[in-house]
């Protein structure tokens, strides 16, 4: 029996607002951008960064576009092995900690997600979702592509709206781009939202409890899956700081089976180095 796996990447403490979760299926076919998905997600590096990426993408030959310049921002665009488009976008995250590890100092890291960009046939139901709910403002457009944000600083939240009318429906797979979470403080917040979104006619899933945050689920008018997951309680519940990610860690009702799940799991290969993880 195949069972769903998280892959967690982000910080060192697993911040909300850092986390990139993939699902390992190897034998998947490569999917195809469209209308009704998630296309882009753009990471915040710090303001005069962008020399320091354009090496260190090509030292580890990696093909990229750019440096490029967006709503004022400056970028760079690749696609991981699986097609994913990512974006590494300058911005002011000066408060924001970096994470320094071996040839990446802190200066230049990786801080949060900047947003992200979803194509849509039609984006104005979508668009009155974002403003009247969620309480995005709509900040610029620039030829077919609208960016709504929401808060300030730090922690501030943008997604980008492309609107094609002619793009054909997304094909789910490899390189796809699942759902877009968002963040609620907790249990109670996420409660209030689901009754909120039912309000106003959208079916949200039940609470589905993820050990390190809880979630529900349902699809914007453009059929984008979002969920909305807890801050609480954290990835720390069950490591230390200092041990954070180095161990596989299963519910509850699959623990006695730890053995026999470990025996099959896929061996990772990163560079020279293999590990199981």
């Amino acid at each position: 029996m195949l069972l769903p796996a998280h892959f967690y990447f982000g910080d060192e403490t697993g911040t909300p607002g850092t986390i990139l979760t993939f699902f390992p299926f190897p034998q998947a076919s490569r999917g195809s951008r469209g209308s009704g998905e998630a296309t882009i997600i753009g990471f915040s590096i710090p303001r005069d960064s962008i020399d320091f990426w354009i090496e260190r993408l090509s030292r580890n030959n990696i093909t990229f576009d750019g440096p490029d310049q967006k709503f004022n921002h400056h970028f760079l665009s690749f696609s991981d092995p699986d097609g994913m488009q990512i974006e590494l976008v300058e911005d002011d995250v000066v408060h924001l900690p970096g994470w320094e590890i071996k040839d990446l100092p802190r200066e230049h890291s990786i801080r949060k997600f900047f947003g992200t960009t979803i194509q849509l046939n039609n984006s104005k139901p979508s668009e009155k979702l974002l403003i009247d709910l969620f309480g995005f403002r709509l900040q610029a457009s620039e030829k077919n592509i609208k960016r709504f944000i929401s808060g300030e600083g730090d922690q501030q939240a943008r997604f980008d709206i492309h609107t094609d009318s002619g793009a054909q429906r997304a094909i789910q797979s490899a390189g796809s781009i699942h759902h877009i979470a968002w963040r609620t403080e907790n249990d109670t917040s996420q409660v209030d939202w689901s009754e909120k979104l039912g309000a106003h006619g959208y079916h949200t899933t039940p609470v589905i409890d993820r050990t390190y945050f809880r979630s529900i689920y349902f699809r914007e008018p453009g059929g984008v899956l979002f969920e909305i997951a807890t801050d609480t309680p954290g990835f720390m519940i069950d490591e230390e700081e200092d041990k954070l990610g180095e161990t596989l860690k299963l519910p509850p009702m699959y623990e006695s089976r730890r053995d026999d799940i470990e025996s099959r799991l896929i061996p990772i290969r990163h560079k020279n180095t293999m590990v199981t993880a």
